[in-house]
């Protein structure tokens, strides 16, 4: 009896920070996909943002704090090194060059799903990998208008996977805006991430 392919995850975004939503969506994808190492991408030059992103490496080590305790994660900083825009289509095909056996599997919030098609070569995305997209408890998946219906079980090859996720009203923008009118985000992030902003004055208002 053959052996599955092992299952290799990436999960990319600006984290400017990571919140606790942020390491759910990870801690579902694990378990609800039976990945064996999810890869976590703090994006370089992001060409979907209008601001400025924070620098690289203090979201690096934002990240590198707010997933360490999850066993299965590593956090990957190869597209902080990237010159030019950031995008996934070529962390997937170098994913794929890496491991060419292994089944590839894309974690996206619903939201990022709804811009998934003014990605680059976002038709090359659904070839390299499989993609699972978050259906939370107040942003269903019905509300993303170009999917197919997404089924609950893991198709042998590529396609639409849905994660359960409990809704989590928390975002990177209510925090940076928090910080900078002194508010408490304690309960938004890891503590070490809340300690580093407050040691490296992030988001403060200018």
């Amino acid at each position: 009896m053959n052996a599955r392919p092992q299952r290799i995850g990436m999960f990319g975004g600006a984290f400017d920070p990571p919140h606790h939503a942020h390491v759910a969506l990870a801690q579902a994808a694990v378990e609800q996909l039976e990945l064996d190492r999810l890869l976590v991408f703090p994006t370089g030059q992001a060409w979907h943002k209008a601001r400025a992103l924070s620098p690289a490496q203090h979201r690096l080590a934002m990240t590198r704090l707010a997933f360490a305790h999850l066993p299965a994660v590593t956090v990957d900083d190869r597209e902080l090194h990237r010159s030019g825009p950031t995008y996934t289509v070529d962390t997937l095909t170098e994913l794929r060059s890496q491991w060419p056996q292994a089944q590839l599997w894309l974690v996206l919030g619903a939201d990022h799903a709804r811009a998934l098609p003014s990605w680059s070569r976002w038709q090359q995305i659904r070839e390299l990998a499989i993609i699972s997209i978050a259906s939370r408890d107040d942003l269903t998946l019905d509300q993303v208008e170009f999917l197919p219906e997404i089924p609950d079980i893991q198709p042998p090859g590529g396609g639409f996977v849905r994660l359960h996720m409990p809704a989590m009203p928390v975002s990177a923008t209510e925090i940076r805006q928090r910080v900078a009118t002194c508010q408490r985000i304690d309960h938004l992030v890891a503590p070490g991430v809340a300690r580093y902003i407050e040691r490296h004055h992030l988001y403060l208002a200018p």
